[in-house]
């Protein structure tokens, strides 16, 4: 016996094991100790197929891995690449980034000593915060510390703080894009990052330190709560921008903030007490770093907003017509999604609470008669939203229609299905005579469907149902289910209509058999071959 099994183990080659080949190695070395028994051939066989099964295992599992990383990432590390590509192509920056960026320099160069600072010298017209400066100051600091270590050039440090800009600005941008996925569904997520990155201006600016740039990272914050049905989150992250960076995002505030408490998302005075104890927390905090920054007590945002709104001598730096964000602005910084997100807040109603507000917030910045495309761009990822919403609508469009092409074209398939299977036998087909009425002829069959030897074709026409039997045909392919002296040997389906319902998906395709395939039944190689059958 020993011999035996020898010999059957030598003849059992090492192949792609299984989980239960594993298992059964196991139990079966583990009966062979347990008695007593030892098969040298089998525990090595054994042995190898145990540790090709924990190699196949592991392997499966790495590449389980990769493709999570991707699906979590990808996109990530797509609209990433882009916007440190923008970075390396054009590293400097122009005089509405200027205050960040020498804050930044100033920070990571000369720490503690103010008096060395470059906003005593050139204070601007009017004065910014520092506390975006000395959050990314804080991130790049280690890396800019160790390249002059290495005596790197000093621009080299700029680069570096516009990429940890854009780090910060992309992963808020990630977190709503992940949400988007939640509620949408993966071919959204895809669309709104293809759109993303396809257009210019939002991952170019994405690095640049403007003051529109840091409210625009607590916007995506907020759009992300928004999404997941965090109210009060979301009402937090805008009051924050607000009130530390961007005072003009309180036009985007109001209407989102209205909208809560019209559909009662939060009562009034929940939302009271937020917003008030959040706006007190960061007008306390910005004007505590401010002042002791500015060496005065200020609060920037403060005399943004009386410079901007109430003297209204932002509009000395140039003027533009109501309508230009919606005449030049939106369609240069969203691309082919301008008109997309048009389309998808009427096909979808989900979609209507998001986009008004975000529309209402550019038509009332759109009274100020000082116009930038940057003072807009928090609109644009809300806007990439729907617009990512109208293309999967339109893929799915695309994709029913195709499928409903592919299927009506029935007797081009019906006629292949017979082929193959004929043709497929161990022994050579006998001469094989097929009919095709004129409903086949119509729906797909041509002459370069025709096969060689020893297939013979008819066309003929104004053969009756019960005359076919009197002739010679092997094969019908026809649209009757049933005909005298033949057997129904399958059906193929093909397009009926499409159908709407009130759930996922809203449409479908509705087949039905349209073409049969009928054998003689005198015929020989018909009841040799086994067929699918009609039902």
């Amino acid at each position: 016996s020993s011999s035996t099994a020898r010999t059957e183990s030598f003849g059992i080659p090492v192949r792609s094991t299984t989980r239960f080949e594993c298992r059964f190695a196991k139990r079966c070395a583990g009966i062979c100790a347990g008695g007593g028994i030892a098969f040298p051939a089998l525990d090595r066989f054994f042995g190898a197929a145990m540790a090709k099964g924990k190699q196949e295992t592991s392997a499966v599992r790495q590449r389980t891995k990769i493709w999570r990383a991707l699906e979590n990432y990808g996109w990530d590390a797509l609209l990433a690449s882009i916007a440190a590509f923008h970075v390396f192509m054009a590293p400097y920056t122009k005089v509405e980034e200027s205050f960040n960026v020498q804050a930044m320099h100033d920070i990571i160069y000369h720490h503690h000593h103010l008096e060395k600072y470059d906003h005593f010298e050139f204070p601007g017209v009017v004065p910014r915060t520092f506390l975006g400066s000395l959050f990314v100051s804080f991130l790049a600091s280690p890396v800019v510390l160790a390249m002059e270590f290495f005596h790197f050039p000093k621009l080299y440090g700029l680069i570096v703080v516009r990429l940890m800009l854009g780090s910060f600005i992309l992963t808020t941008l990630g977190f709503f894009r992940r949400q988007v996925k939640m509620q949408f569904g993966s071919q959204v997520e895809a669309f709104f990052a293809i759109l993303t990155a396809s257009q210019f201006h939002l991952l170019y600016y994405s690095t640049r330190p403007l003051p529109n740039i840091f409210a625009l990272g607590l916007v995506n914050l907020a759009y992300a709560f928004w999404l997941k049905r965090n109210f009060k989150a979301t009402l937090r992250c805008l009051v924050c921008a607000t009130m530390i960076f961007r005072c003009d995002i309180v036009l985007l505030l109001g209407p989102i903030g209205l909208e809560f408490l019209l559909i009662r998302s939060v009562s009034f005075w929940e939302a009271f007490r937020c917003c008030i104890v959040t706006s007190f927390l960061c007008v306390g905090i910005s004007v505590l770093v401010d002042s002791l920054m500015w060496q005065r007590l200020v609060w920037p945002e403060f005399e943004v907003l009386w410079f901007n709104s109430v003297l209204n001598k932002s509009s000395e730096w140039g003027t533009h017509v109501f309508y230009w964000y919606f005449s030049s602005a939106l369609p240069r910084s969203l691309l082919a999604a301008y008109p997309l997100c048009l389309v998808g807040m009427l096909i979808d109603r989900r979609l209507l609470p998001y986009g008004l507000p975000v529309f209402l917030f550019v038509m009332l910045y759109s009274k100020l008669p000082h116009k930038e495309l940057r003072f807009i761009i928090p609109s644009v990822p809300m806007f990439n939203l729907s617009a990512a919403v109208a293309a999967a609508r339109i893929l799915g469009c695309s994709v029913i229609t195709s499928v409903a092409s592919y299927s009506n074209y029935p007797a081009a398939y019906a006629l292949k299905s017979l082929h193959k299977i004929v043709e497929d036998g161990s022994t050579k087909a006998a001469d094989c005579l097929a009919h095709v009425d004129s409903f086949a002829a119509m729906n797909g069959i041509s002459r370069f469907c025709e096969n060689k030897s020893p297939w013979r074709y008819s066309k003929e026409e104004g053969i009756t149902i019960e005359e076919f039997h009197h002739g010679n045909f092997t094969y019908l392919l026809n649209e009757h289910s049933s005909i005298p002296g033949f057997k129904c040997l399958f059906a193929v389906d093909g397009f009926s209509r499409l159908q709407i319902q009130f759930s996922l998906p809203p449409i479908i395709v509705l087949m039905q058999p349209k073409v049969y395939v009928h054998g003689n039944l005198q015929s020989q190689d018909v009841g040799m071959k086994s067929w699918p059958g009609c039902v």
